[in-house]
């Protein structure tokens, strides 16, 4: 049986048709950027994000000759970025203005008056963003609305305006769901004025949701993930302690926990946060996530600001040309550091600069900065968790670069395991998708279904303690916003 992939991101869409050995049989990406009016807003036209995914979809299924009433796409699973909000009329089914993107800023404000009534969102939650856009374009609630994350518009697309759902792999990210995940927060919505007839109803992350009518042959979506959590799956981390870092724009480690669920949704002692990591037969996964603001948009300074180099693949041409940085150490702080910090006034900071520094000694310290912010990440998912990461499986665009591979083992101390493609997230949805629909029979099989594209094995141990020093530093550079706690 063969599987259909939608999976949208933050900057593009990708479809694909994904065979039961994991192989791509066909597949097609469309770049689809956001848009930023203004310092702090992030937004995206929902009718072209939806438009190009099933455009994207119908193309990869004609090419694998899998169109008409005969179709072999046995089932759909969808991956999508979180958090990312979307409100549309129920009736036109046409958004009553731009989706706006987990990004967002535009509501600090609200969230920071929310606490003193004892209620902690953040502005990358979807919760003070659906209350935004209902303040300006339904302010009295009088009109039939449906909120939604992208999942959740995706599946309405694709079953022409029939199923109006989330799984609470995404969900649980909006700050609209009550910390054990069974069911919406009142509290939260009363505080917000959102009215419950706009929430989607909650299904399984994996099992049949209804068909996607807009697609040849209808075959069922049955799989729904956000996509740290599709990553997670991807790389077959579905045993307690199995943990996971995608490096992309920025770096994200997830962690397996059991069925266990959190006494609480906000952020641990080691900067950690709880996540649903995927729920079939009505029983929730749950698990815990850390973050690096930023990791590939280092590479991507070098590349279109300083002008260091031609491409983001030259960074490991040029960093390998020398083999060690001659004591430069680059703390990749562009955005603020997240996990264990999060001090947003924190700022990228390069130390140890002499007259002999060179540009390959600066490349260098900027792939083994973001590489000892994954160690970073390691050690707080351990410290929250109890449990002991043995091997580190990674994805993600920089997970090709042989010297940055290398210099996250040697920060982690263990051996990092590379996914067998770049982006882990489709093929995760495939595998819930083939859970939904019963061709896995538990999720624990996903676990035996890893098979790594390579392993590399740490060969030096870096100076951790002089890392530290540098991400002190590096802290509070912008003490108004290293007082912001969100």
């Amino acid at each position: 049986m063969q599987v259909l992939v939608i999976d949208v991101g933050t900057s593009g869409a990708r479809a694909a048709v994904v065979a039961d050995d994991g192989r791509f049989v066909a597949e097609r990406h469309r770049r689809q950027s956001p848009t930023s009016p203004m310092a702090g807003l992030v937004e995206f036209d929902p009718v072209a994000l939806a438009d190009t995914a099933v455009e994207l979809a119908r193309e990869v299924i004609d090419a694998t000759g899998s169109s008409g009433g005969d179709t072999t796409i046995g089932a759909v699973g969808i991956a999508n970025q979180r958090a990312s909000t979307i409100l549309w009329d129920r009736s036109t089914g046409e958004p009553v203005g731009p989706g706006i993107g987990w990004q967002d800023l535009r509501t600090v404000g609200e969230c920071l008056t929310l606490r003193a009534d004892g209620i902690f969102l953040a502005p990358n939650q979807s919760a003070t963003k659906v209350a935004h856009l209902f303040d300006n374009h339904d302010p009295e609630r009088s009109r039939d609305l449906c909120f939604g994350t992208v999942d959740t518009w995706l599946v309405w697309r694709l079953t022409e305006g029939t199923a109006h759902v989330t799984d609470r792999t995404n969900a649980a990210v909006t700050g609209l769901l009550l910390p054990d995940a069974s069911d919406w927060d009142d509290r939260v919505l009363d505080a917000l004025s959102i009215p419950r007839s706009c929430l989607p109803q909650l299904v399984d992350s994996a099992g049949e949701v209804a068909n996607a009518t807009a697609l040849p042959g209808a075959p069922v979506i049955a799989g729904l993930l956000g996509d740290q959590q599709a990553s997670l799956v991807g790389q077959g981390c579905v045993r307690p302690g199995m943990a996971k870092i995608t490096f992309g724009t920025g770096g994200m480690l997830d962690m397996w926990l059991g069925s266990d669920g959190p006494a609480t949704a906000e952020r641990g002692p080691h900067g950690t946060f709880p996540i649903v990591t995927l729920e079939h037969g009505g029983t929730l996964g749950w698990g815990l996530e850390a973050i690096m603001l930023s990791a590939g948009t280092n590479v991507d300074w070098l590349v279109e600001d300083l002008g260091l180099l031609d491409s983001a693949e030259q960074s490991h041409e040029v960093a390998s040309s020398c083999d060690s940085t001659d004591g430069v150490v680059y703390v990749p702080a562009l955005l603020g550091l997240g996990t264990p910090q999060w001090d947003y006034g924190a700022r990228g900071s390069l130390f140890g600069v002499t007259r002999g520094t060179t540009r390959a000694h600066v490349v260098r310290a900027v792939l083994e900065g973001i590489a000892q912010r994954g160690a970073d990440l390691v050690d707080a998912a351990e410290a929250e968790s109890g449990h002991t990461i043995e091997a580190l499986r990674v994805d993600g665009g920089m997970s090709a670069n042989p010297t940055f591979v290398q210099a996250l083992a040697d920060a982690t101390g263990v051996s990092v395991e590379l996914a067998p493609v770049l982006e882990a997230t489709t093929l995760g949805a495939a595998w819930t998708a083939r859970l939904g629909v019963g061709e896995i029979p538990e999720i624990d099989d996903i676990a035996d279904r890893w098979d790594p594209r390579g392993r590399v094995e740490p060969a030096s141990e870096p100076d951790r303690e002089r890392w530290r020093v540098a991400v002190e530093r590096a802290g509070h550079w912008h003490e108004e916003l290293s007082a912001l706690d969100l």
